[in-house]
Order: structure tokens, then C-alpha cells, then sequence
């Protein structure tokens, strides 16, 4: 059966090229497939974590997670802290632990500090994953919380709580790196 069926493969798939795109083909399948299931772990920097945990436990709903999803995948944070949007000066160095909550089955979110003050009296939250801050605002219209979308790109928009606090959701756009550095 399988002489059969080698017979009726052209010729130009069993050269040494048709074999290497084949692999190729396999291999761009295989990790497209590794991907789609791979966890997906939000992070959101907050200026006052207890009143965000308050606002995403509250009025958004949120379930806390049993167990962070790092604990299984060696989630490491890698975050860039040269943004003006994120506080650079932390206490001791690391990063605060925060909370985590429970989105869909593979996907979680992780609730730090970090973030610098908006200045208003307002609570800032910060995100570099625009997908997260679109499920975050859709979670806010379907409890109906009062809203204002202020941008669009880089999003940013703020939430009331049921409280009457303010919350500044924003995405921080990662800037494309010159191709080569300026001259002096």
C-alpha cells in the first residue's frame, strides 16, 4: 500500500527541497499547536494594589486562582522598567508577589505594584498585553460600571468602581528600537 501511494507523489516532493519544506511545514505546525495551548499569564501594575484587588474581586468578579500558573510553567516576570509610566525605585529590589486571578482555564492574571501615581487621585493601572485590558473593559461594560475610553492606541480608558473611585487602565506600547543609534 505504501509503494502504492509513494508512486503517485511527484517528483519534486522527494528531491532533497521537497523534503525540507515538508519538515518545515511539520515543524511551523507542531509549534503553532505548542502555542495555541501554551498558558497565558497577564500582568497589571497597579499604584495602589489594595484598592485594584478591591475593584477586581468586587466589582469585576474575579476569582482568585488556586494556583498560579508559574508555579507549573517557570513563569519568570520580565518586565521593562525603563518606562516613565512604571516607578523604577522598589523596596529591597523584587517584585511584590501580588494576587492572581483565574480569567479562563489556562489563563490568569497577576495583580502587582509598580506603577507611579497619575497625580489625580486616581488609581493607574498599567498593562503591556493590549488583550488583557480589552477583556478587563468588556468585564467593566457587562456589570455596567461607568466608562470612558480616553484613546485608542496605545488603549487607554478608566473604570469607575462601585465606590466611586477612579481606575486609569493603560496599554504601554513597547517602542521599536532604532536600527542604529544616532551620531553625535
Amino acid at each position: 500500500m505504501i509503494l502504492f501511494a509513494w508512486e503517485w507523489l511527484p517528483d519534486s516532493l522527494l528531491s532533497a527541497q521537497g523534503v525540507m519544506v515538508l519538515l518545515l511545514v511539520g515543524y511551523g505546525t507542531a509549534l503553532w499547536l505548542f502555542l495555541r495551548s501554551a498558558p497565558k499569564i497577564y500582568t497589571l501594575m497597579a499604584s495602589d494594589v489594595e484598592a485594584a484587588r478591591w475593584f477586581c474581586e468586587e466589582d469585576l468578579g474575579l476569582k482568585r486562582a488556586e494556583v498560579p500558573l508559574h508555579y507549573y510553567y517557570n513563569y519568570e516576570q520580565v518586565l521593562g522598567l525603563t518606562d516613565p509610566l512604571i516607578s523604577p525605585h522598589r523596596p529591597g529590589g523584587a517584585l511584590p508577589a501580588g494576587f492572581w486571578y483565574q480569567l479562563r482555564r489556562n489563563t490568569q492574571l497577576h495583580l502587582i505594584g509598580g506603577a507611579k501615581p497619575p497625580g489625580q487621585g486616581w488609581v493607574r493601572l498599567v498593562c503591556f498585553d493590549r488583550a488583557c485590558l480589552d477583556w478587563l473593559l468588556l468585564r467593566g461594560q457587562m456589570r455596567a460600571l461607568p466608562h470612558k475610553i480616553l484613546q485608542e492606541r496605545p488603549l487607554r480608558y478608566w473604570l469607575q468602581s462601585s465606590e466611586g473611585k477612579t481606575l486609569e487602565f493603560m496599554e504601554v506600547a513597547r517602542m521599536k528600537r532604532p536600527s542604529r543609534l544616532p551620531s553625535r
